[in-house]
């Protein structure tokens, strides 16, 4: 009986998880320093909010649910 955790039956989907997270939150900065434009709050906030709430998606996702500007 195995009671410790192995990481190696997990890296399966850490893997792709860590990648997504990466790519919107990336992508997430691509967009906010390249408008100037937001419904709420300005570009340093939307920054900070999505670099502090990376790690649980939270971040990126309120930009784009509530800061980001519909083009």
């Amino acid at each position: 009986m195995q009671t410790t955790l192995d990481i190696k039956e997990y890296l399966p989907f850490i893997i792709p998880l860590i990648i997504a997270e990466l790519a919107l939150c990336g992508y997430t900065l691509y967009h906010i320093f390249t408008h100037d434009t937001y419904k709420r709050g300005n570009r340093v906030l939307w920054a900070i909010i999505s670099v502090v709430l990376m790690n649980s998606f939270i971040g990126p996702i309120l930009y784009f649910l509530l800061g980001k500007e519909d083009d």
